[in-house]
């Protein structure tokens, strides 16, 4: 018998292989329509998948189309801070009601659970992969065109539950302009041929800083390597989002919604023509 090469569309057993198992996926809420599920990667932390998740959502927001944001992130959750909704979560028997931002988009995240948003969550992996998959199958989300999943970094647990349980039609990666640059993108990139789920491309953030004075684009963090990676892998560059004070302010503030940047246009294009609802 030759090798288990994972791809079972190529495969003369495809459907009577000892290899493919059962399903995994969860059952959305009952009461739930989401048309498409996309995760936000990376393979490590402190790159902005927070911050590009929350901008995709408000992209899409603004094009009236209904979005929603699954925060599992559960020991380290920022989506609250960034849209400025609190606690406490309602809900009735058809599930847990999320949080409705200013502009419309639905958040649910530990944080909003939670009696302070300062407690720190103390759990082992497998309650943590269990709390996001009820994010999923408890919570009463209505309608939603775009669900967009804040991931935590790595390819733990959460990831993990995330990648078999919830129906992804795609994952965003994103990325730093810095030498560890591919180590990033090959993990993330790696764990989702294991897992069956296309990449949509790559989001490389804090991509350079625009002076104030004069408009030139300084490389705080040196030149990207974005592109030679995006070949590498076959993937697409989806944005640069630039270093922007401005950005940072408004997350401090909880009014990310009223951003003026528009990095993320092109990106929401490619994945409204590539993700049609």
């Amino acid at each position: 018998m030759s090798e288990c090469t994972h791809d079972c569309s190529t495969c003369a057993s495809n459907g009577g292989c000892s290899s493919q198992k059962e399903s995994l996926l969860a059952p959305a809420n009952a009461h739930s329509k989401i048309k498409r599920v996309i995760g936000i990667v990376s393979g490590k932390g402190g790159v902005g998948k927070s911050l590009v998740t929350s901008m995709l959502a408000i992209t899409m927001n603004r094009r009236e189309l209904m979005t929603g944001i699954l925060d599992a992130d559960i020991t380290g959750p920022s989506i609250p801070k960034i849209f400025g909704v609190k606690g406490p979560v309602k809900g009735d028997e058809r599930g847990i009601f999320p949080v409705v931002s200013k502009m419309g988009t639905k958040v649910m995240s530990i944080n909003l659970l939670l009696d302070e948003d300062t407690t720190p969550v103390v759990w082992r992996g497998p309650v943590i992969a269990g709390t996001v998959k009820q994010f999923w199958t408890d919570v009463f989300w209505d309608d939603v065109d775009y669900m967009f999943v804040d991931m935590p970094p790595g390819t733990g647990d959460v990831p993990l539950t995330v990648f078999q349980s919830l129906p992804l039609d795609g994952i965003v990666i994103v990325t730093s302009p810095q030498e560890l640059v591919s180590m990033i993108v090959a993990k993330a990139v790696n764990m989702a041929k294991l897992m069956n789920i296309p990449v949509l491309g790559i989001v490389e953030n804090m991509s350079y800083l625009s002076c104030p004075d004069c408009g030139k684009q300084i490389k705080v963090f040196g030149e990207s390597h974005v592109e030679d990676v995006a070949n590498e892998y076959g993937l697409k560059v989806l944005a640069k989002v630039p270093i922007d004070p401005s950005l940072a302010n408004l997350c401090d503030k909880g009014a990310l919604e009223l951003m003026e940047c528009d990095a993320m246009e092109a990106a929401a294009d490619y994945i409204e023509e590539t993700l049609k609802v």
